[in-house]
């Protein structure tokens, strides 16, 4: 196990003190009361009120320059010397006074301000009578359809509005882009009419009322206003029995579609409005994983449960939001997903006023999103619950590229070695587990890797331009022929952050030049030097997208079988006598991930409670790791993570029987509560004793839990109770020699003979020969870990 002291201290040193540098807040207090209070006050853009005296104008509902939809939020503080009732609320010097009322909050006026233009609105305040005070604030307004600091829409973008029952979506265009809009007949079956095109897949918002019932489904409720029979009641977090109905409200904002759920009295009208059954808590949704390269809305669903942990937060009382835009399925660009949250919760606030707090939920990509937004848009979340989470997915495709470029080497290149016959030996280079036991979905035998029942088929979707879909829809997307321009690659969805090359296709930050695979395995004498250096010479890289071709079988049905994509990849023509060359990933597009904040750099401060289940035995793709490698990044970052607990759950031999995400939910209450009661603490100052570290059994039962059940894993002391029960892994990275945190996009380099001379080989002094066939393998250098990374800004 590789610890995070010594050599990798000394270059974390020069960096820890640099932050995201597209940070677009500032942290600010993360509770207040409910429904006046915004996201975050300096968030909010308040202005005035320097020494309490002064009228103050705060929009609730998001930043005053990030405004979208025409409407906004906004409280006015007036101080104690003024009466409410005299002070007068202009929007571009139209009156909107009426539109406030008195707010939770003594002296304070609330309102709903509408009827924004696109772009700089003034809002004003000002007194009558008696001493005169004003109060100033611009509010930038965009389109609902965004962007609002994500760059250009993407196009072509597939819509899925009737894949997610909400029917067609609104023409927005004649000049034959988008997806086509039919003509309906008078039974609204469509015709062949065609009335127009949508480019930007919008619907009109709609309201429906559901309800759940005593058999677990979701059904209309009656518009008559009868009681269903058969309807089912749920008891909230603060033990009140409520009838299980919820106002269902969905839409497009940023081109997604969202959705806003909460519990509503049965009947609804002046007195009882829907959200009064609401719990004053916020979930934000953030999907239950998956992969997506863009150029498609997503599909909702149609059911409520289709989105992650929406039942179980509904019953509880808990308002949910959730949006298609916020589904790594649909895609990986997390500016675009931390714009679209935001947009998606001012629009709650905005309805039904500011929560007591938000908490994020969310497993593999939505847990991702919850550290990288919680480090990007503080106040977005104020508390986050990531589930089987990596701390972003930029940094750790690192070391998964290199996954097939190693199986392809063992399979093929040296296939007639009898180590790589033994599949528990492919661990020694790979880093990750790997089995003799667990059947190989390829083979259909016993045997395989966590690369290949994990990772195989990541490298093509997200590297080659030729594979890839949008999914339904696309056939009929115009004008004709135009998805066959799109270049399936995650860094071409992202072209917006990464920038483009001269001919057309992005940037990429894939780079293992001077990488020397094996190292550690070298050194501990698991891999012999004739081995380490057939290694090196024949595991290759990646070809540019540009010389890259259409995938093979299993990907691709036909053609010859290639599922380590081999003729993807740069490989020695001659096995290895001409060494295979590497592939230099762009610094510029490092730089501008970490600009554009894609990496989790563990600048946060909200609580945190991260689990899993413990999966390392099934090779499954969420290894147990990462949550210590998003722990390392927040010490890092702040000197300690006692805002972060880490919590297992064992799932061995044949899966966990529960999950305690239930608890995490109420331990997560208590938190917030004491940071409502002592907001000037810290997250980890405010930690309530049942928020620590912990582990349990697969029936759920605790075994074992303090500060102290982790040691050993991101220190070199005698290791805790959990940790000697979870044992985890490594990457081929951190074999190679890397970092335990995984942020090193591409190393500096040092001469072979440095390397030599300074020990990097272990016991192994490679006499004049070996040196000579290792320059030649790296002509550039190979990497010196001791020194901070390139493309780091």
């Amino acid at each position: 196990m590789n610890s995070p002291s010594g050599r990798r201290r000394r270059y974390l040193a020069v960096v820890a003190s640099l932050t995201i540098a597209t940070m677009l807040t500032a942290a600010g207090p993360a509770v207040a009361s409910a429904r006046d209070r915004p996201s975050d006050d300096r968030r909010s853009g308040e202005q005035n009120g320097r020494d309490g005296h002064d009228l103050r104008i705060t929009v609730l509902s998001s930043r005053p320059d990030q405004v979208s939809g025409g409407d906004a939020r906004v409280r006015v503080r007036v101080p104690e010397s003024v009466s409410p009732r005299h002070v007068r609320i202009r929007l571009n010097g139209a009156e909107v006074t009426r539109d406030f009322s008195p707010g939770e909050q003594r002296q304070t006026l609330v309102g709903l301000v509408d009827g924004m233009r696109i772009g700089r609105n003034v809002l004003t305040a000002e007194t009558e009578g008696g001493r005169r005070l004003d109060a100033r604030l611009t509010l930038t307004n965009h389109d609902i359809t965004g962007p609002i600091f994500s760059g250009p829409h993407q196009q072509p973008f597939v819509c899925k509005t009737e894949q997610s029952g909400l029917g067609q979506p609104l023409a927005d265009n004649q000049e034959h882009v988008g997806l086509p809009v039919f003509a309906l007949d008078a039974n609204g079956q469509k015709t062949d009419q065609i009335t127009g095109w949508s480019r930007d897949c919008s619907v009109k918002p709609r309201v429906d009322y559901v309800y759940r019932t005593t058999d677990g489904a979701w059904k209309p409720l009656p518009v008559d206003g009868s009681r269903p029979g058969d309807l089912a009641t749920t008891t909230t977090l603060d033990g009140t029995v409520r009838d299980f109905v919820v106002r269902w409200e969905r839409g497009t904002i940023n081109r997604f579609i969202y959705s806003i759920a909460m519990l509503s009295p049965l009947h609804v009208d002046e007195e009882h409005p829907a959200d009064t059954a609401w719990n004053k808590r916020l979930i934000y949704s953030f999907s239950s994983g998956g992969v997506g390269i863009g150029y498609n809305q997503g599909d909702l669903g149609t059911k409520l449960d289709d989105m992650y942990y929406a039942e179980e937060g509904l019953a509880a009382g808990y308002a949910v939001t959730y949006s298609t835009g916020n589904d790594t399925g649909n895609h990986y660009n997390l500016q675009l997903g931390g714009e679209t949250a935001l947009m998606v919760k001012e629009r709650f606030v905005e309805q039904h006023g500011a929560p007591l707090y938000t908490v994020g939920i969310g497993a593999s990509g939505g847990g991702i999103q919850q550290y990288v937004y919680g480090q990007n848009h503080p106040g977005l979340i104020d508390a986050a619950i990531p589930v089987y989470a990596y701390p972003d997915m930029v940094t750790q495709g690192i070391h998964v590229a290199d996954c097939e470029l190693l199986e392809h080497y063992m399979d093929v290149t040296a296939a007639d070695n009898p180590k790589w016959q033994d599949w528990n030996n492919r661990k020694l280079i790979e880093g990750m587990n790997s089995s003799g036991t667990v059947r190989n979905p390829y083979t259909g035998k016993p045997g395989s890797s966590e690369c290949v029942n994990g990772w195989r088929g990541l490298s093509p979707l997200t590297l080659n331009p030729h594979y890839g879909s949008a999914g339904s829809n696309q056939a009929l997307m115009e004008p004709k022929g135009v998805m066959d321009t799109v270049k399936w690659t995650h860094f071409d969805d992202l072209r917006n952050i990464y920038g483009v090359r001269a001919n057309g296709f992005a940037r990429q930050t894939f780079d293992n030049v001077g990488v020397q695979y094996g190292l550690g395995a070298l050194r501990d004498g698991t891999l012999t030097p004739e081995e380490f250096l057939r290694l090196n010479a024949t595991v290759g890289g990646w070809k540019k997208p540009e010389d890259m071709v259409q995938e093979g079988a299993p990907f691709v049905p036909g053609g010859t079988y290639d599922p380590w994509s081999s003729r993807n990849m740069t490989l020695s023509p001659d096995g290895g006598t001409t060494p295979a060359p590497r592939t230099e990933g762009d610094v510029g597009a490092m730089e501008a991930a970490h600009r554009a904040g894609l990496v989790f750099r563990g600048q946060i401060d909200i609580p945190i409670i991260d689990w899993r289940h413990y999966l390392e035995d099934q090779l499954n793709m969420h290894n147990s790791r990462q949550s210590f490698v998003s722990r390392e990044r927040i010490i890092d970052a702040r000197g300690n993570a006692d805002n972060q607990a880490i919590w297992f759950t064992d799932a061995r031999p044949d899966g966990a029987k529960s999950s305690p995400l239930t608890e995490a939910f109420k331990v997560m209450d208590q938190w917030m509560e004491n940071i409502r009661k002592n907001p000037k603490r810290t997250a980890g100052q405010n930690k309530p004793a049942g928020a620590g570290d912990r582990c349990f059994d697969t029936d759920g039962r605790l075994i074992a839990s303090g500060r102290h059940v982790w040691d050993g894993i991101l220190d070199d002391g005698q290791e805790g109770a959990c940790a000697k029960l979870f044992p985890i892994h490594s990457t081929s990275r951190i074999v190679a020699g890397g970092p335990f945190d995984e942020t090193m996009y591409k190393c500096r380099l040092q001469p072979v003979e440095k390397a030599v001379a300074r020990g990097d080989y272990g016991s192994w002094r490679p006499g004049s020969a070996q040196r000579d066939t290792l320059k030649k393998i790296f002509p550039t250098g190979v990497c010196d870990y001791t020194k901070p990374p390139v493309g780091r800004p």
